[in-house]
């Protein structure tokens, strides 16, 4: 016989298991907050931008061919500025005590569409850090490409700074905290159907009908000896609906 679940069925199992869900939300949250605000490190961006155009004189006009041409270097410029050639001078230079893998990990070179400008993004766990490297992988590029592609059509169009009271990018707490009150319902949720699929227990007339495929057509009367021996007086009855449970006459 096949099985179905109505909306009402649905509804009596989450009323059921709402102490479960409403348990591992407020765990999955409040572990996510302590996380986010005492355990993981503040990580600061910033980030310079560079232009891709040769300088020219007023008297020369707008050259759609060079701009396009631009354009198109500007996809060898991104992996160049990446590149050990650039990030072992960066290094050197700043004296940073970290791998090469560890230092491009940090760094994203992106460029809009169609624009000559280039920017560097650079997150680490010191704003002025941060700063120091975008600045100085703009420089080392700038004056590195030239040698590397003898051209010289790169120039430096604004430069990191570090603001006086510098906000993290991440972790973002209440965004994190906002993700695992989701992840909590839904992982009770879950766990509330799993139990109620798992629990086999007959409760009621109605799971005789649906395990069994039998109608119920009465019920056993449960007596209460206890209260009625010691007072000597007729044993109470009281009619029970059938519960899996063993019946003492």
């Amino acid at each position: 016989m096949e099985e179905t679940i109505s909306l009402r069925e649905l509804f009596q199992t989450l009323k059921k298991r709402l102490w479960l869900i409403v348990l591992i939300t407020i765990i999955a949250t409040t572990v996510s907050g302590v996380l986010s605000f005492f355990f993981l490190t503040p990580i600061y961006q910033n980030s310079t931008q560079i232009l891709v155009n040769q300088e020219k004189s007023q008297q020369q006009f707008y050259n759609p061919a060079e701009v396009q041409t631009n354009l198109q270097l500007i996809n060898t410029y991104n992996v160049i500025i990446k590149s050990p050639a650039i990030l072992e001078l960066v290094k050197d230079e700043l004296k940073l005590d970290r791998s090469i893998e560890a230092l491009t990990g940090q760094i994203q070179v992106n460029s809009e569409k169609d624009s000559q400008v280039v920017a560097i993004t650079v997150q680490d766990e010191d704003p002025a850090m941060a700063a120091k490297i975008a600045n100085t992988t703009a420089n080392v590029f700038k004056t590195e490409i030239v040698k590397i592609m003898n051209v010289d059509n790169v120039s430096i169009l604004s430069t990191a700074d570090v603001p006086s009271e510098p906000n993290p990018v991440k972790p973002r707490p209440l965004l994190n905290m906002a993700i695992a009150l989701v992840v909590g319902v839904m992982t009770g949720v879950g766990l509330a159907f799993l139990l109620e699929y798992l629990d086999n227990t007959i409760k009621s007339e109605q799971d005789v009908e649906r395990l069994l495929e039998l109608p119920v057509i009465g019920a056993i009367t449960t007596i209460d000896q206890s209260a009625a021996g010691k007072r000597g007086q007729r044993p109470s009855v009281s009619m029970n609906r059938v519960k899996g449970e063993s019946t003492h006459v």
